[in-house]
């Protein structure tokens, strides 16, 4: 082989396994398929239904095949098994790539000899039983995968102790936003939002691990600042009906917007963002707060102190005194959040491209199966 064959990208065909995303996971499969695409090779997405509706796969040139991966392993699981068997039947792929432990578990069961690359998103955090039905797909996951591309250092750590092959850190790099399409004074206008009062945004999934909870209990503290600001969520999930309870009897000031579409309008309008989680890697929402120049406040777990650096206010997870005093400090102190907001753009100069996790992804697939250009 010439140094030129050597030296050229990999062009082999591709099948990406996922399950169900409304968010990071789906976004970063979305920029991957385009990559990949740009870089010649043939890529098949397999998941839910919903997930090609919503970030468009098939629009993007991608061949796709419905493949519906439950959330929590169970009897289920041997649909999604049986589907993504007959989507990966009669053509040779030379790698499959799962992203997410149950997308990974359904494919380690289905796939025959096929490598498998695996990105691992997410910890495990749930206890008791389903704790341990997840500890087990952990394992089998670590030890079925070629390749473990981690999105945190904890996530390849975690791997590596269940028994994983070869794993190491994977270039995870959020799609650059759109730039808004409305201007701040419409954007607070929406949530009838004067010009002096403080906008709070957060943006994510309505689930017990990114402790809306604790933002809220805050929230209701701030009553007693003068103006007191106003805090809106935009997501959905299983939390929704507590957290909308919860913030009727506090009388706080604090909504929650269901799914939203226009993440870079709501920062627009912003002076905060606040990530509560009691677990990231690379979360999506902190990066849009960053690139956009918006002072943020998160918790200093998983991936995020990596991912934020000195660029924003670190607080313990699970602490409303400590979240409660990071807002008071930032709101009254114009000159610390004018310093955060430009710290943001310059963390986000360091991080990766689409491009290099595209180039990242290229030479883990050519490390578990070598495929000269043109030739996959």
């Amino acid at each position: 082989m010439t140094d030129a064959a050597q030296a050229a990208p990999w062009q082999g065909s591709v099948a990406l396994v996922l399950g169900s995303s409304t968010g990071g996971v789906g976004r970063h499969v979305s920029s991957l398929v385009r990559g990949l695409l740009a870089a010649g090779c043939r890529v098949l997405v397999c998941g839910p239904a919903a997930t090609d509706d919503l970030f468009g796969f098939a629009a993007a040139g991608a061949d796709f095949a419905p493949v519906e991966i439950p959330a929590s392993p169970g009897p289920q699981d041997s649909g999604a098994i049986r589907a993504l068997r007959r989507a990966l039947a009669g053509r040779e792929f030379d790698v499959v790539h799962a992203h997410g432990l149950r997308a990974a578990f359904v494919a380690a069961l289905s796939r025959p000899s096929t490598p498998l690359v695996v990105t691992w998103h997410n910890a495990v955090l749930a206890r008791g039983l389903r704790g341990s039905a997840s500890a087990l797909v952990e394992r089998i996951v670590a030890r079925s995968a070629d390749l473990t591309l981690g999105a945190s250092e904890d996530l390849v750590a975690r791997a590596e102790l269940l028994g994983a092959r070869e794993a190491r850190l994977g270039a995870v790099a959020a799609p650059v936003a759109a730039a808004p399409k409305r201007t701040r004074a419409a954007v607070r206008a929406e949530f009838r939002v004067a010009a002096d009062v403080p906008l709070i945004v957060s943006v994510g999934r309505l689930h017990p691990q990114k402790r809306y909870d604790v933002l809220l209990e805050a929230c209701a503290r701030w009553r007693d600042l003068d103006p007191a600001p106003v805090t809106v969520v935009a997501g959905s999930g299983p939390s929704y009906m507590l957290l909308a309870q919860r913030a009727s009897e506090l009388h706080a000031r604090f909504y929650l917007l269901g799914h939203r579409t226009d993440v870079p309008d709501l920062l627009a309008g912003a002076d905060l963002a606040v990530v509560t989680s009691d677990w990231e890697a690379r979360q999506l929402f902190a990066q849009e707060a960053l690139r956009a120049g918006v002072p943020l406040i998160t918790t200093a777990v998983g991936g995020l102190p990596g991912l934020v650096g000195d660029a924003a206010v670190q607080i313990p997870p699970g602490d409303v005194d400590a979240l409660d005093r990071a807002v008071r400090e930032l709101l009254a102190d114009p000159a610390k959040r004018a310093d955060y907001a430009a710290r943001g753009p310059r963390r986000a100069a360091t991080w990766p491209t689409e491009q290099d996790t595209v180039a990242d992804v290229l030479a883990a697939y050519a490390s578990v199966a070598p495929v000269r250009a043109g030739q996959g």
